[in-house]
């Protein structure tokens, strides 16, 4: 346990690094990709170059990590945590597992209709309605808890961020953007919430 302990601050800063290189990485690497005009999705579309190993890269393994935070946040609960604690960190792992899925059920680049493309976009709504109320509901399960408050703060900004990345200002600006800045808030919540984790209790 001691040993697995150890690799806690390095699970969701991997997750987050992977991520946002392959993003780049592939990005950059794919002619005519726009990263204002098309979704993050695209990079790992059926028929795009390359598009297993982005989807390897940047959805399945940050996915499994992402379980990996959520598992971890479960166990550092004390034994008297409240119900919003335990439920939300259980939402967490189900959107780990979701954001996973987005990669092992690519898109259809051919036909935003198909079957293909309806299953990688309800992935990615589990995602979403798994991520925002377990962020929430974790925020304020820690403001109970001794040494929380912080990591409460955390939590509630990363729920609140990605829903509205997410879900609304794609209707104020490139629907592409705002599902990058959903997936940034979500990477950087990743990348710190464990380490903060560890200081506050």
């Amino acid at each position: 346990m001691h040993t697995l302990q150890r690799f806690d601050p390095w699970l969701g800063g991997i997750a987050a690094v992977l991520f946002i290189l392959a993003v780049i990485g592939f990005g950059a690497a794919l002619p005519g990709y726009l990263p204002l005009a098309h979704p993050v999705a695209l990079l790992g579309a059926i028929g795009v170059p390359n598009a297993r190993a982005f989807n390897a890269v940047a959805f399945v393994l940050p996915g499994l990590l992402a379980v990996g935070v959520a598992l971890r946040l479960l166990a550092r609960g004390p034994r008297t945590a409240p119900w919003s604690l335990r439920v939300g960190g259980q939402m967490l792992l189900l959107s780990g597992l979701a954001f996973a899925a987005m990669g092992v059920l690519p898109l259809d680049a051919s036909d935003i209709e198909s079957r293909a493309s309806q299953y990688h976009a309800s992935a990615w709504m589990v995602w979403v309605l798994a991520f925002v109320p377990g962020a929430v509901l974790s925020g304020l399960g820690e403001r109970g808890v001794t040494g929380g408050k912080r990591l409460a703060l955390l939590h509630l900004a990363a729920g609140v961020l990605v829903g509205l990345g997410a879900l609304v200002l794609q209707m104020v600006m490139p629907a592409p953007l705002a599902q990058r800045l959903a997936f940034l808030v979500w990477a950087l919540w990743l990348a710190v919430v464990l380490p903060m984790a560890r200081r506050g209790h």
